[in-house]
């Protein structure tokens, strides 16, 4: 049997990209983080209070290109970085389709998600500025557990705030974080005053991003020696994740792939500026991607980007953050518990915000039960099971290949496969039992 050169590509360590792309310098009139008590743009050291300082500089930067530091780029071998771009053979037959798929796969870090490349970079600046501890906000967990873990390459403690719903949904997560020597707190939680003001006001809630964001944020800038970092949103975190997009491209050069959709699931946006942001910057100057749809699926609990507003607020519900100009749902927004507890944000990123506003990409929002659905298709032909985030970008790659068969279209798909469900069998166990509730109800 010849296998197809296209089944899997898989690059070297050399590939592993040396620059970390920014779209913030190929959006013409970008909007600047407010400061709330001004109304003025905000400063460098309106940041220095839960930031260090070269975190700061990324997230203000307007140039096209930033070096990777040689220790981060090393150590992102470590997270099984180049990760491979496969084809889903046997998911297209099953489909019936003539439609091509591909996906990144992301879910091969030793973390189980993407998360880890942002965290790598942070952490590696924080201990360099001579930060002792970082505190931040976990969703479904994901981005907790990678920054427990490479903060041990850099002898930092960390502090965790996972929101409630999931921390009780996925009490695994509690353990792996733990076994990596962090601290996670349910969130809301005791230890922040304002947790203890949301515990005492809905002490029933099932918590938010927003939430736990405000509590580390709190923790941080009550110390000099504790610096915040978050998972998601903020321009230094799109910038880090472009390692997915580089290589994604450098493979389909290789595979001769051209792709008419690249699909990639969104709550904050990292995943999603991650595997688009660098092609994106190649069709902005006209050299690649001229036809190609960038594709955001979200989940219709938390369906900023196709619900949403277009303007400034908090990029957390205390209002400790400047104000972001995003796509919003307001910063009070609690969406329903649902599994996919790392897309439920009430914002979206201000880049991918600005991506959107401006018809550089589109969007569109499932409920859990569909996007389990389609999980539950990708364990059962190509054997992988994705994480509830994940089986949004797989949903909407499927709907994509279905619709290519409607029409016999001979399309071509790519999308990220941003990390693995091993962690998440309750939800696949609640959709195959029929009890998984529907998350198409805003609470």
């Amino acid at each position: 049997m010849t296998i197809p050169k296209d089944a899997r590509i898989n690059l070297s360590p050399e590939d592993i990209p040396k620059r970390w792309y920014n779209l913030a310098s190929d959006i013409p009139d970008l909007k600047p983080p407010l400061n709330p008590g001004t109304g003025q743009p905000a400063k460098p050291e309106d940041f220095e209070a839960i930031f260090c300082k070269e975190i700061i500089r990324q997230e203000g930067t307007t140039e096209r290109y930033v070096d990777i530091p040689e220790e981060v780029r090393d150590n992102l071998i470590y997270l099984n970085r180049p990760a491979p771009l496969q084809r889903a053979y046997r998911l297209e037959k099953y489909l019936k389709t003539p439609a091509k798929i591909y996906f990144k796969r992301e879910d091969m870090s030793p973390l189980g998600s993407h998360k880890g490349n942002t965290a790598l970079a942070q952490a590696y600046y924080n201990a360099e500025a001579g930060v002792h501890t970082l505190t931040t906000e976990t969703g479904a967990g994901q981005w907790g557990t990678a920054l427990a873990m490479v903060s041990n390459l850099y002898d930092l403690d960390t502090t965790v705030f996972m929101v409630r719903g999931s921390f009780e949904a996925k009490p695994l997560r509690k353990t792996i974080i733990n076994t990596y020597g962090a601290k996670i707190y349910s969130s809301p939680s005791e230890y922040t005053e304002f947790g203890r003001k949301i515990l005492k006001e809905h002490p029933e809630t099932s918590g938010s991003l927003g939430i736990a964001i405000s509590e580390a944020c709190e923790m941080a800038a009550k110390d000099e020696h504790i610096c915040y970092s978050l998972g998601s949103v903020l321009n230094h975190v799109m910038l880090h994740q472009t390692v997915i997009g580089q290589e994604t491209m450098q493979q389909m050069e290789i595979g001769e792939i051209e792709p008419d959709y690249v699909v990639a699931c969104t709550g904050g946006g990292s995943n999603f500026a991650g595997m688009t942001f660098p092609m994106l910057g190649q069709k902005i100057h006209g050299k690649k991607f001229k036809d190609t749809q960038f594709v955001a699926v979200e989940p219709k609990a938390a369906p900023s980007l196709t619900e949403g507003e277009f303007k400034y607020d908090f990029g957390d519900t205390a209002g400790f953050t400047p104000l972001l100009m995003m796509y919003t749902l307001g910063s009070n927004f609690i969406p329903s518990a649902i599994h996919a507890g790392g897309l439920r944000y009430h914002g979206m990123s201000p880049l991918v915000s600005a991506a959107y506003d401006t018809g550089m990409i589109s969007a569109r929002s499932y409920d859990q039960t569909q996007t389990f659905e389609a999980g539950l298709l990708m364990a059962r032909t190509e054997g992988i099971i994705p994480a509830p985030e994940s089986c949004h970008a797989l949903k909407g790659a499927i709907d994509l290949a279905l619709d290519a068969k409607a029409k016999n279209e001979e399309k071509t798909i790519v999308f990220c496969l941003s990390g693995h469900g091993l962690l998440d069998l309750y939800g696949y166990e609640q959709y195959m039992d029929g009890t998984l509730q529907s998350s198409d109800i805003h609470s």
